[in-house]
């Protein structure tokens, strides 16, 4: 019995986890990044996301925390209370058109507006 209780477990975390991923892939904002700056410890992204100038802010040392050259990314807004910041945490991924689900996961930021 405790077998297939764990077994049970198991699949679920499993079907959970792939029906996030497909989430994720769906849920891709084509961004822009125009810039990025180091200030006193934190990087600064400046993007434009549908037009509206925005900005990506980490912790510099932090995981997956890093600069990003201009050009064309895909951002995916993670839901509430995932992500390290206490902030609408999102993830930036180097865009690929040809295969999104195999695209390449970049940073991981804090969004804000400007």
């Amino acid at each position: 019995m405790k077998k297939i209780i764990i077994l049970l477990a198991v699949l679920t975390a499993l079907i959970a986890g792939v029906a996030r991923k497909q989430a994720f892939a769906q849920e891709r904002t084509p961004v822009k990044v125009k810039g990025s700056v180091v200030v006193t410890g934190v990087v600064i992204v400046d993007i434009l996301k549908n037009g509206k100038p925005m900005q990506l802010q980490c912790n510099e040392g932090a995981g997956k925390c890093t600069t990003l050259k201009s050009g064309s990314y895909a951002m995916v807004e993670l839901p509430e209370n995932e992500g390290l910041y206490d902030c609408k945490n999102v993830e930036i991924y180097r865009e690929d058109k040809e295969k999104p689900e195999e695209a390449e996961l970049l940073g991981r930021y804090c969004l804000v507006g400007k």
